[in-house]
């Protein structure tokens, strides 16, 4: 029986997954950083208006954190994800400032067999997180292992 959930079998290549719209507030900016990234324009209003970035802005990592949300919710959860072997590239283009609506997409570019694991295939995926004025913000590809529907499949 299947349960509803995707396989590789769904990842053509060409299909998108819409990402968000995820808010980014204040709060939530200071509170990230303050744990993981404490630098004055990630933590300080002030700091972050001096700054090149123009405001109160989340780290890098703090955007890639909210992007990772964002495909967790769109897809990743609703599949029979393996995990990933790791990143080929991610860009943070623009700063992502307070008060920030991020959404974007996440679209298949290949999708492949694996010859060394039987009944799994990995799906090369381009991720593109845009704020509200349709601006890039973070560009990333990367590749996910995703289970083969034969593989759950039960016989009749």
């Amino acid at each position: 029986m299947i349960d509803g959930k995707l396989f590789f079998e769904d990842f053509e290549v060409g299909r998108q997954f819409p990402l968000g719209p995820r808010p980014v507030t204040a709060e939530e900016i200071v509170e990230f950083a303050t744990e993981f990234d404490p630098q004055p324009m990630h933590v300080d209003q002030r700091a972050g208006e001096a700054s090149i970035l123009g405001g109160l802005a989340a780290s890098g990592w703090h955007t890639s954190a909210m992007f990772m949300r964002m495909m967790i919710d769109s897809f990743l959860l609703n599949s029979h994800s393996q995990g990933a072997p790791g990143i080929d590239f991610l860009e943070w283009k623009k700063a992502v400032l307070a008060g920030d609506t991020l959404s974007g997409r996440s679209t298949v570019v290949e999708a492949r067999a694996l010859r060394s694991r039987p009944g799994i295939g990995i799906v090369k995926m381009r991720h593109e997180v845009v704020n509200q004025r349709d601006e890039l913000v973070c560009l990333g590809e990367n590749s996910v292992m995703f289970r083969m529907r034969e593989t759950l499949e039960m016989p009749a």
